[in-house]
């Protein structure tokens, strides 16, 4: 009776390192491809934009076929703070310099993407700051076979993730 106990666990034991930890392993080699993937559109999206000084309808679609190319599914959030250069303040008008503080307002990704799909572009000028960050809003193979394991659950756990923000460096009106 002992003999065939300790056979069934050392088949289950077997089964597990041969089969289970492999899977995991190339399904999180997936996860990190599938992470460099898209923090690379994430980056040459915010940096043409930035360097451009608008953002396109083409360039936003093609930031979303491409992380849609990796299988998951992503939210995409993008915030453009918009200097308020308020020339109501006290000002050294001979040399257009502003004394004060500048003020920035947020403008969030509804508010953009409404304008990309009316106008087909968005300008930002130069000094406004934009950001754009993604996160997988779908439970990758990897995740569901860590929260078997690990017993990790909960809707808040992400394993691809992407950020990148930066000053608009041109006017995008010209």
């Amino acid at each position: 009776m002992s003999d065939t106990l300790i056979t069934i666990i050392a088949i289950f034991l077997a089964a597990i390192l041969m089969f289970i930890f492999p899977l995991l392993s190339v399904s999180e080699r997936s996860d990190d491809i599938s992470q460099l993937s898209v923090q690379t559109a994430t980056t040459e999206f915010v940096d043409n934009a930035r360097a451009v000084g608008k953002i396109t309808m083409e360039n936003y679609s093609d930031l979303v076929s491409t992380v849609s190319a990796t299988g998951n599914t992503f939210d995409i959030e993008m915030e453009l703070k918009v200097l308020d250069e308020n020339v109501g303040k006290k000002s050294a008008w001979t040399q257009g310099i502003v004394i004060g503080e500048n003020v920035y307002y947020s403008i969030y990704t509804s508010q953009i993407v409404e304008m990309l799909q009316q106008n087909g572009v968005y300008t930002m000028k130069e000094g406004d700051i934009f950001s754009t960050s993604l996160k997988n809003t779908n439970k990758t193979l990897s995740q569901t076979i860590r929260s078997v394991f690990y017993s990790i659950s909960g809707s808040d756990i992400y394993s691809i993730a992407a950020q990148h923000s930066g000053v608009v460096t041109a006017n995008g009106a010209y």
